[in-house]
């Protein structure tokens, strides 16, 4: 019983992160319809996990009524807007709590962003805002954030991949208020960071 168990929950963490690598990669388009016997057949599976699996990706914001969510400028708005918040204020708590060790781990993600591959790149972009997020030491916070993180990588992909200027140097600027505990400045300079992020993509897609 436990093994049929193991292999249940097997099944739906593979076909969740197939599904969800399919979409974050553009390889399933937006707006594309999901059906459930033709991805279990592909993916091998029976339809229990791929149910599943949709249902986790509906909560994280990338399905909606079982299609690939096609972002409009209303989601990038709603998102940014929601972002602006919550790391505005991490960015001011980061200024004021965050330790030496995240401090050390925050200037790496910098480094980083001047040198490494796009791959390397989003995923030091990635970790620079989750430790700046941490740092609130908000477990509700936190956690909209993670749920938000599927969404966000689309919306970083676009910004990293299309060499959005000033990026890197924003960080860095960001960074370096927190290093001094100065709280205004850090909150400010990381509304201003996400605006330009949200410009950016807004002048994509229009």
């Amino acid at each position: 019983m436990q093994d049929r168990g193991a292999k249940s929950r097997s099944a739906y963490q593979q076909s969740y992160e197939v599904l969800r690598d399919m979409i974050l990669k553009g390889e399933i388009a937006q707006g594309t319809k999901l059906v459930e016997e033709k991805l279990a057949a592909d993916l091998g599976v029976s339809r229990t996990p791929i149910r599943e699996s949709i249902r986790k990706l509906e909560q994280e914001g990338l399905i909606v009524n079982k299609r690939v969510v096609k972002l409009s400028e209303t989601d990038l708005r709603n998102t940014f807007e929601l972002r602006m918040l919550l790391e505005g204020h991490a960015a001011r708590s980061a200024a004021a709590y965050l330790s030496d060790q995240a401090l050390a781990a925050l200037e790496h993600c910098v480094r980083i962003g001047h040198t490494g591959t796009k791959d390397e790149i989003m995923e030091a972009n990635k970790e620079f805002h989750e430790i700046i997020m941490r740092a609130t030491n908000n477990s509700l916070m936190i956690d909209l954030f993670e749920r938000m993180q599927s969404v966000i990588y689309l919306f970083r992909q676009t910004v990293v991949y299309y060499n959005r200027p000033f990026l890197i140097e924003e960080h860095q600027r960001i960074c370096e208020a927190i290093k001094a505990h100065d709280g205004d400045t850090a909150e400010r300079l990381m509304k201003e960071h996400l605006q330009a992020d949200l410009d950016f993509c807004l002048h994509l897609i229009r």
